[in-house]
């Protein structure tokens, strides 16, 4: 087993003396520390946030974890606050929906240099899966300046490697036949989306693509079983989001969980409720600090993601920390009859059912669960809605009330996910 790729970068970028976890901490305090000050005396935001904290005075992971956490509302609230940069410097900035309602929105500023980080990371993150025999396909936005695209496209050529950013899935001929005529072996995309491709062109899919890179969302394990299609495609998992430049984490040969960019990025895993540091193998909310980003560094920022650090060294030999994948938003659940029912619970459900492309739950009465499922065609959809009433029956160890009701696929260009990550819709809390 090859050690990831992003083992020798990290050390080549802190220029740490040796492969230890003890050396990278090391360092990281000391970035740490460095951000603290920049952020301090550049953004508003953080001059009001650490107006009483003391960086001289700072010595220790301790004393950094007494420092107040920036959340999501406050990016929405003072995005232009927590800007350490003058307009003139800000080279691109992504406006994130994040729920698909108006007014809920992020702007993340990023300069030049704070790009080139990204592409930095990509380069030697994509060497994790790709080498110059293969064929890239993205299937994330592009080609606009700044965006995942341009910036994978342009990590590719520095290894030269091919790569063609078609953008979010919208027409699946137009992407099979792109894949037929460019002899594409690798797709990185939205895991539902990517699903849903190899659902509607099987023959496509097993023919070509011997790998795949899933990202901006939550992956179930029943979804990586199917694109692996018992091991014929490899299926890696990239952990990221926008506040992070893009980029987080990306899994070795090995599958078993995220190598980290830790030479610019420092995580955390912190109990949701008390906000102390979790235990390596407890699981937590995910946080981070960035530690060289100019236009708007975020320092402890809450995601809402649920991981936890592997306590176990990767059989890929790095000194690296292991994040296993991601469960999913922490939010994303409901509560019925005083039962918690996770996104994540039905996923390994009904993707297991080849003809369900997509389903979204929502609850619109109280105790009540709507399940509505998308399917290539209707034919013989009786058969399909017993077997699926009986696993969600046999799933959930208490009784509540839930309607089936299933839709055929109107081949939408706009898939059904779009950007926007999969959520449990609870119209009750909404219209509360």
């Amino acid at each position: 087993m090859t050690v990831t790729p992003l083992e020798q970068w990290i050390l080549e970028r802190t220029h740490i003396a040796h492969k230890s976890q003890e050396a990278l901490r090391a360092y990281q305090l000391g970035e740490l520390i460095k951000t603290l000050a920049y952020a301090k005396e550049k953004s508003r935001f953080y001059q009001v946030l650490l107006k009483d904290i003391d960086l001289n005075a700072l010595s220790s992971f301790k004393d950094f974890e007494r420092i107040a956490f920036t959340t999501p509302d406050d990016i929405k609230r003072n995005a232009y606050d927590l800007a350490c940069v003058p307009s003139n410097e800000v080279e691109r900035i992504v406006t994130l929906n994040t729920s698909g309602t108006t007014g809920d929105e992020k702007r993340i500023f990023f300069t030049q240099k704070d790009l080139e980080l990204t592409i930095d990371f990509f380069q030697h993150g994509m060497r994790c899966l790709v080498d110059e025999s293969d064929t890239v396909l993205v299937l994330l936005p592009g080609p606009a300046y700044g965006s995942i695209g341009d910036l994978l496209k342009k990590a590719l050529a520095l290894s030269k490697i091919e790569c063609i950013v078609q953008g979010v899935l919208s027409d699946v001929e137009k992407t099979a036949l792109c894949i037929e005529e460019n002899n594409i072996t690798c797709i990185v995309g939205i895991p539902m989306q990517v699903l849903y491709f190899k659902k509607a062109k099987p023959e496509v899919f097993a023919n070509h693509i011997k790998k795949v890179l899933l990202s901006t969302d939550y992956v179930p394990d029943v979804l990586i079983e199917a694109l692996s299609d018992n091991g014929q495609c490899q299926v890696f998992n990239h952990y990221g989001m926008t506040e992070m430049g893009y980029g987080g984490g990306v899994e070795c040969e090995c599958l078993k969980g995220y190598h980290l960019r830790e030479n610019n990025l420092y995580f955390e895993i912190i109990d949701p409720i008390t906000g102390q540091p979790s235990e390596d193998g407890m699981y937590g909310e995910v946080v981070f600090t960035t530690l060289h980003r100019q236009a708007m560094p975020l320092i402890r920022y809450k995601t809402g993601d649920m991981a936890r650090f592997s306590t176990k060294p990767c059989g890929c030999g790095t000194f690296l920390r292991t994040m296993e994948k991601v469960l999913g938003r922490i939010e994303n659940k409901i509560e019925i009859n005083g039962h918690a029912i996770h996104l994540r619970e039905f996923d390994e459900i009904l993707l297991h059912f080849p003809r369900i492309l997509d389903y979204k739950l929502t609850v619109c009465e109280k105790n009540c669960l709507h399940v509505k499922l998308i399917l290539a065609n209707k034919e013989r959809c009786v058969a399909l809605k017993e077997e699926v009433i009986r696993r969600i029956r046999d799933s959930f160890p208490f009784e509540f009330n839930f309607r089936l009701h299933v839709e055929e696929d109107d081949h939408s260009p706009k898939m059904t996910n779009s950007m926007i990550k999969r959520k449990i819709d609870n119209n009750i809390r909404n219209k509360g």
